[in-house]
């Protein structure tokens, strides 16, 4: 069903998805990054609620947090029940391919395949979204059992605020690994096209990433902060 052109574009895109991950976790302890800065403020957060008499700022901006996540999750069941029901579709999509790339192969089979594999990257997306909806929640137990840091020593205060801010940490790079998924899928739209052009697109979400987690204007904004 698929070509061997097909088969190198799918290959050539988890490899950069997989390894730009793994890339980006790695560079991400030790060079300055939107993940390295957040992990700094995240710290910083937990050590002035540990001060703080009153935590209901904390504990709402937890559920702003678990609020954006959530959207994303509802939205990619969504794109799944939306994908699943153009499975039904596939032969009349063929045909609209056809007429559109006439130099590629685009029979039923093949668009079947192709929203399969969309579906797939979906359905990874929504566990990492709802990985992180969780985990913000331990971060909100934690943030309402954390106790009077007027009442601990120093050193108390910081290993409490750095493993509270480490459960935030962790739910912020599970939300951002279901963003990935939603970048790359868009990546993903132009194999419909053509492999030669999915190729590209991959390469190009690469870019866009790596240029604002490690160029942005936000991530000068928190250096400076």
């Amino acid at each position: 069903m698929l070509t061997w052109l097909d088969l190198i574009a799918v290959a050539w895109f988890l490899s950069l998805w997989s390894g730009y991950t793994l890339v980006a976790k790695r560079k991400a302890r030790t060079v300055s990054c939107l993940s390295f800065e957040l992990r700094r403020k995240r710290n910083d957060w937990m050590k002035q609620m540990l001060n703080r008499d009153n935590k209901m700022a904390d504990v709402a901006l937890i559920s702003t947090l678990e609020r954006n996540v959530s959207f994303f999750a509802s939205s990619t069941l969504l794109m799944l029940a939306g994908l699943l029901t153009a499975l039904a579709s596939s032969n009349s999509i063929s045909e609209v391919l056809t007429y559109l790339t006439p130099w590629a192969a685009q029979n039923k089979e093949t668009v079947q395949v192709k929203i399969l594999f969309l579906a797939v990257i979906y359905v990874f997306a929504f566990f990492q979204f709802t990985w992180s909806l969780r985990q913000y929640g331990f971060g909100g137990v934690l943030i309402g059992a954390a106790p009077d840091g007027r009442e601990m020593t120093s050193e108390e205060q910081a290993l409490y605020a750095n493993r509270t801010a480490k459960v935030i940490d962790q739910a912020g790079h599970s939300f951002n690994y279901g963003l990935r998924s939603i970048y790359f899928s868009l990546a993903t739209l132009s194999w419909f096209l053509d492999p030669r052009l999915f190729m590209a697109t991959s390469v190009l979400v690469l870019l866009i990433m790596k240029h604002r987690e490690f160029h942005s204007k936000v991530l000068k904004a928190l250096q400076e902060c």
